[in-house]
């Protein structure tokens, strides 16, 4: 069973937490990371972007000249792509990206990007993260006690506004829930500070 130091917020070590060894010492699937990586970046693609067809550019009505005689290329219409002011030919169209992935692997990618932050010592497990008032400087003081450095990300066990308010405005720094933490968030923080409620609420749905 992994255990990791127990910080207070001035970054003084106050005891030890032991993880689960399901979800925080699981072996590492590499390939299941990388297709929960794409499934997260695809499904966050409006799929919006849209270029206009010879059919949909206004003007183009008439045949810009006649059919034989004049020394030109044929053409039917001013509207055509080789036009300047033309329809898009084969341009983009709303489009969904939205890619499913299996429960069970959402699952496994989930215990083994947590796994991959504890064997990389890049977990911080606090006792808790309490604020009187919404101060950016706590944060900061904080993350610095801790030795963190670089992108990251936050786990707390339920909504704090005032924490959340405290951290928005500090660069590459994110908060998260427990309850809505993803792969993605995981692996592309540098520093994964969790309150020990949530690794409780963490380990009470995937042990």
């Amino acid at each position: 069973m992994p255990k990791t130091a127990l910080y207070n917020m001035k970054g003084e070590t106050i005891g030890q937490v032991e993880l689960s060894d399901v979800v925080f010492g699981a072996e590492v699937n590499e390939a299941v990371l990388h297709q929960a990586v794409k499934v997260y970046l695809a499904n966050q693609r409006q799929g919006t972007q849209s270029t206009l067809t010879r059919t949909e550019v206004s003007g183009g009505g008439r045949k810009p000249w006649r059919q034989k005689g004049t020394g030109h290329a044929r053409q039917g219409s001013t509207r055509a792509p080789q036009w300047t002011h033309g329809g898009i030919a084969l341009g983009p169209k709303p489009r969904d990206y939205r890619i499913t992935m299996n429960k069970k692997v959402r699952r496994l990618a989930l215990i083994s990007a947590l796994s991959a932050k504890v064997k990389a010592e890049e977990i911080k497990v606090v006792d808790a993260i309490t604020l009187d008032e919404i101060k950016t400087k706590k944060i900061v003081e904080m993350l610095k006690a801790l030795s963190v450095n670089g992108k990251t990300l936050i786990v707390m066990p339920q909504v704090d506004e005032k924490v959340v308010a405290s951290a928005r405005n500090i660069e590459g720094v994110k908060t998260t829930l427990s309850t809505t933490l993803n792969v993605y968030d995981i692996l592309n923080c540098d520093n994964f500070v969790i309150v020990k409620d949530a690794v409780a609420n963490i380990e009470e749905v995937y042990a």
